[in-house]
């Protein structure tokens, strides 16, 4: 396996598209049932392909990611050959971003010296998908980009 099989709840919401990879090897509702019974070793197999295809395409089409901390947000741009960042850390121990009142506090000092922002550039080592695999693995989540977007465009002005 390259990545990690989907749990339990992620199957069943990708019921559809699980019977449908069935269904391109020729394997109806009974051949599975049959399959899972009789071969278990062949069924896990399957699952863990299926798996597989599901991370290459959610890897293939990411391309923001955030992972929050208590004092600290990593956002991450992920292009073709290298992945951007943009780490935010707030200097006051008291911050916590994890939740909304932390987020408050960094909209209002932003520009202050309470808060160190860090920009970054890396070329991939071990391959896009799986780089990307890895952050999410630690901890960080696909994001529609919003912040990201926002806090480059005010360090960039």
């Amino acid at each position: 396996m390259k990545y990690k099989r989907l749990t339990k709840e992620q199957f069943e919401a990708l019921h559809q598209e699980f019977s449908n990879f069935l269904a391109t090897q020729s394997i109806d509702k009974g051949e599975w049932d049959k399959i899972k019974a009789d071969n278990p070793e062949v069924a896990e197999q399957e699952l863990d392909v299926f798996s597989d295809l599901i991370w290459e395409g959610v890897l293939s089409n990411a391309q923001y990611l955030e992972h929050f901390s208590k004092n600290h947000i990593f956002l991450f741009h992920c292009q073709e050959k290298f992945i951007q960042s943009i780490v935010l850390k707030a200097l006051d121990p008291e911050v916590n971003f994890m939740e909304k009142e932390g987020l408050q506090w960094l909209s209002d000092n932003l520009f202050t010296d309470t808060v160190e922002i860090h920009l970054g550039k890396k070329e991939y080592e071990d391959g896009r998908n799986t780089s990307i695999f890895d952050l999410i693995t630690q901890g960080a989540i696909l994001s529609d980009g919003q912040l990201y977007l926002q806090i480059n465009g005010i360090v960039q002005s």
